[in-house]
């Protein structure tokens, strides 16, 4: 294998022989990509840096020199980032939430109170019928509400629906 002549970096060489160089390239781009792929779950936050270290480890095997490979690395990391960053973030507006997903579907919705629900509900035994579901609940005013009584889900605290005594036609 030829010998490449050795020149004298400006800042960037960091002490290390320009023949290191492509190989320290190389290796980070491998601990990179294995870090994305098994701690960061694939997040696409370390890739950018793999693939531009990559490419200055190719730059570096075509003796390019250091500042060019660094800047590579770093401008060019950044860069990909900045595009990865956009297209997910495309992404991600143009994904709607289905409705109906979750406990927040119910908010709306009517039911049966089924264990009379106490106004202070220190014992967190009021209970509701909600579509075929029975849900923990706590009354939204100061009053209890009695089993048998038609509600309106008002949100959702936690695990417990709050409901309030439905209007006459409301809900149907």
């Amino acid at each position: 294998a030829p010998i490449r002549p050795t020149r004298v970096g400006l800042v960037l060489d960091l002490g290390i022989d320009l023949n290191v160089w492509p190989w320290v390239w190389l290796g980070t781009a491998v601990v990179f990509a294995l870090v994305e792929l098994i701690f960061v779950g694939g997040s696409f936050i370390i890739l950018p840096w793999a693939i531009s270290a990559f490419i200055a480890a190719m730059l570096g095997f075509y003796d390019v020199p250091i500042e060019a490979q660094w800047a590579v690395f770093v401008f060019g990391g950044a860069a990909i980032f900045a595009v990865l960053f956009r297209w997910a973030q495309r992404i991600t507006n143009d994904v709607v939430a289905t409705p109906g997903v979750g406990a927040g579907r119910l908010v709306g919705l009517s039911g049966i109170v089924t264990i009379a629900i106490d106004p202070d509900d220190g014992d967190r035994k009021g209970r509701v019928t909600v579509g075929g579901e029975v849900w923990g609940a706590l009354a939204a005013g100061e009053t209890g509400i009695a089993a048998g009584t038609k509600v309106t889900v008002m949100s959702v605290q936690g695990t417990r629906i709050v409901v309030q005594t439905a209007m006459p036609g409301e809900g149907e």
